[in-house]
């Protein structure tokens, strides 16, 4: 047996779970991004707005270092620029420092240098290009990020400006980590919700399996049973699913039937023919051996040898009929008048059997489109069946009629009838009711071209009420295949 290998089979629910999750968590990251990159741009925008007022204002007001040295000017900056006193605070929010053309920090207010204030002094390489440029820029003084600008005094001197952005910076990385957070969270809670669902929404998938699986072990009669909350594909997938198992289940049935009808018609068929077979052999015998001496006896001999082998052309004939029948034979269709071959069966019973009482309901024409030598062998073998199975005596009635658009067509007789079991097994092949004469073919053969032509053929018996076969044929049968 080949081997399957599984190793490239992956589990639906698992790959449908990491396509959701996969996409949720790059609209996270794809929305954190942006809302990061916003937030940072917004804030950066106001601190740059404040540097760029505090600059312009210094810049408007052509004053020199000195004067602002003396006349302790600029209140509104007061707080914001005075440099700090002391050495020991690290990194300041704001940071004002004097500069000269070289980028050496100079002394302001009567007060040194602080650490911060030379820090953004070397950090500032060229304060005329960046008193220049309209936007602040970045610089990193003693490790601290600051937006810096700078601007130009009357006197040439340059006064630096720097704002910290670490607070930002903080701000920002705490909302990253809240965001990834938040983002966390709802993945998890999406894949147990994916799982959940697609488990629920993948059972009726799970029920065909479980379904497939059963009928594979035999379990023909299995049905893929409905969801209660079906998807429109799922519900069409199921239907069909039941419909190809419906018809499979018939063409089982159908098979195993029809198997079971050609076993049991090859053993009727081989048990009828080989008591005839039979019959012969043992009279050749007789005649090999000399044991037929007399000519009485030989006749006798001849004459059963002949009636065995017309028995068994009959029955071979017989089983040929059946045999075209049961490949649908396209059928010769004209107009017949059905009363007419009512009436020449009537005549031929009567010749056959003189003093059986016949009664013929056959006035008129009733037409019908048929095969004319199949409704022969029908009615044939009707009264062929009465005058095998009931005595010369019984009488019998044969009548058509037309009701409702359809032609029905009855053989009766008053013989002894037939029990409920024979009744349901009198259309089968080779059946004999109590083992009587004949070949056990004829009813079948009626049957069979009554369904060539589109028809049913019925009986209504009871014992000691007699036979009656009653044959319903539609007006215009449709063509045969």
């Amino acid at each position: 047996m080949r081997r399957i290998h599984r190793h490239g089979i992956h589990s639906l629910r698992a790959k449908l779970t990491a396509a959701n999750v996969g996409l949720l968590a790059l609209g996270i990251v794809v929305a954190t991004a942006v809302s990061l990159m916003g937030m940072r741009h917004y804030l950066l925008d106001q601190v740059d707005t404040e540097l760029t007022k505090t600059r312009d204002s210094l810049g408007s007001s052509q004053l020199t270092l000195r004067q602002i040295d003396s006349l302790s000017v600029l209140s509104v900056v007061s707080d914001r620029l005075v440099p700090q006193n002391t050495d020991t605070r690290p990194a300041p929010d704001s940071i004002f420092t004097a500069v000269d053309g070289r980028g050496t920090a100079l002394t302001v207010f009567g007060v040194r240098p602080t650490d911060a204030q030379r820090g953004l002094a070397d950090a500032v390489s060229d304060p005329l290009a960046l008193s220049t440029d309209a936007d602040p820029h970045d610089v990193t003084v003693h490790g601290d990020t600051y937006r810096a600008t700078a601007t130009r005094l009357a006197d040439g001197t340059f006064i630096l400006l720097a704002t910290s952005t670490e607070a930002l910076h903080k701000g920002i990385a705490k909302a990253l980590k809240l965001d990834l957070a938040v983002g966390t969270l709802l993945l998890a809670l999406l894949t147990c919700l994916t799982l959940f669902s697609v488990r629920r929404r993948m059972r009726p998938l799970e029920d065909m399996v479980e379904t497939s699986s059963a009928i594979a072990e035999g379990d023909l009669t299995r049905r893929v049973p409905s969801s209660h909350h079906p998807t429109q594909e799922v519900e069409q997938l199921r239907l069909a699913l039941n419909s190809m198992l419906h018809q499979v289940e018939t063409a089982y049935r159908t098979r195993e039937h029809s198997a079971a009808q050609l076993r049991r018609f090859v053993a009727d068929a081989s048990h009828e023919l080989r008591t005839p077979l039979s019959a012969i052999r043992g009279y050749l015998q007789l005649y090999e051996q000399g044991m037929l001496v007399e000519p009485q006896e030989r006749r006798r001999a001849w004459d059963r040898m002949n009636g065995e082998v017309d028995r068994m052309g009959r029955l071979v004939d017989e089983l040929l009929t059946l045999a075209r029948l049961d490949q649908r034979p396209e059928l010769r269709l004209r107009g017949v008048d059905v009363s007419r071959l009512v009436r020449d069966s009537a005549q031929d019973l009567r010749a056959q059997q003189p003093g059986r009482p016949v009664t013929v309901a056959a006035d008129g024409a009733v037409l019908v489109r048929a095969d004319e030598s199949g409704l022969r062998q029908v009615l044939g073998n009707l009264v062929a069946n009465v005058r095998t199975h009931t005595s010369a005596e019984v009488p019998v009635r044969l009548g058509v009629e037309r009701v409702d658009g359809v032609v029905r067509l009855s053989v009766e007789d008053e013989g002894p009838g037939l029990g409920p079991e024979d009744a349901a097994r009198v259309f089968d092949r080779f059946f004999r009711a109590g083992g009587g004469a004949g070949s056990g073919l004829g009813l079948a053969i009626v049957q069979g071209v009554v369904q060539a032509h589109g028809g049913e053929v019925s009986v209504r018996t009871a014992p000691g009420e007699g036979l009656a076969v009653t044959v319903t044929l539609p007006a215009r049968p449709k063509a045969c295949v």
